[in-house]
């Protein structure tokens, strides 16, 4: 029976990982003061970098409609969709009421499988349930088998990230601009996480960009889980050198069976901001 796995445009993917997962990938879109820019393979995310720092208001992003996701649903007979948080963005209640409008317009519902997952995460998150995903179809594991172990699985990752950049915290009132000044001036830098129901949560501020490196690699460490079973996925905003240094770092102290690196797209570089760097495992 033929699979297919379908993500909003928050998974981030490298050349490699679009090739061997065959991501469909349904694009959210970002409105930058003027600018509606579309989630796809055309954005030139430095671009929209230039235009978040420019601009005095915070970016806004739209969910895809329940017809963008109806479009992914006529091909292949067993869909699994993965999204972007619920608590975080629209983009589950639209492709879970794009399910129903479907199968409610759909004569042969037999030979039909769909199951939207809820990441509660965003980012590399989404790409490391992808690869899971692709694994279990890729080993004729029953569906039902499927949806129970990747539930396990999103309810056991952990999600965290480090903004280099305030701006857009500030410009969307989650910061007042007298504390992102003094965080700025002090060099401050949060370390964030989600706290297991898809919400955004501050776990820790460092002062330094090195020192909050170096913590995140710790807390990592202070984490459950047998790491040589897990992947560890480390998305970055224009920061491709400190998601090296925090490879090596985590090669040093942990035995993860693998470590992949990709750029933000759209979405995530809207979270991350320019120097952001994310993780999941």
């Amino acid at each position: 029976m033929k699979s297919k796995i379908i993500a909003d445009s928050c998974c981030d993917l490298n050349t490699e990982l679009k090739e061997n997962l065959k991501v469909n990938l349904v694009p959210l879109t970002i409105e930058v003061g003027e600018h509606t820019l579309r989630d796809d393979e055309n954005l030139d995310t430095m671009e929209l970098v230039r235009l978040m720092k420019n601009s005095p208001k915070a970016p806004k992003t739209a969910c895809p409609s329940p017809g963008d996701y109806m479009k992914r649903f006529e091909d292949g007979e067993n869909i699994f969709v993965v999204t972007l948080s619920s608590a975080l963005s629209g983009s589950y209640n639209s492709a879970m009421l794009a399910k129903k409008m479907f199968f409610d317009h759909l004569e042969d519902k037999k030979n039909k499988f769909i199951h939207i997952f809820d990441s509660l995460s965003a980012s590399i998150a989404q790409t490391l349930i992808s690869i899971k995903l692709h694994e279990l179809i890729e080993a004729n594991i029953e569906n039902y088998i499927i949806v129970d172990k990747v539930n396990h699985y999103i309810k056991e990752m952990k999600t965290f990230f480090i903004l280099e950049s305030l701006d857009n915290l500030v410009k969307a009132g989650r910061l007042s601009k007298i504390k992102g000044k003094i965080a700025s001036t002090l060099n401050i830098k949060p370390i964030m996480g989600e706290d297991g129901r898809g919400n955004i949560r501050e776990v820790e501020k460092i002062r330094g960009s090195k020192k909050a490196f170096r913590r995140l690699a710790e807390i990592i460490g202070e984490q459950e889980g047998k790491f040589e079973e897990k992947i560890i996925g480390i998305a970055h905003c224009n920061a491709l050198e400190k998601a090296k240094e925090l490879k090596s770092e985590i090669l040093k102290r942990y035995n993860f069976k693998d470590i992949i690196i990709v750029e933000t797209a759209g979405i995530s570089t809207v979270y991350a901001n320019d120097g952001g760097v994310i993780i999941a495992f």
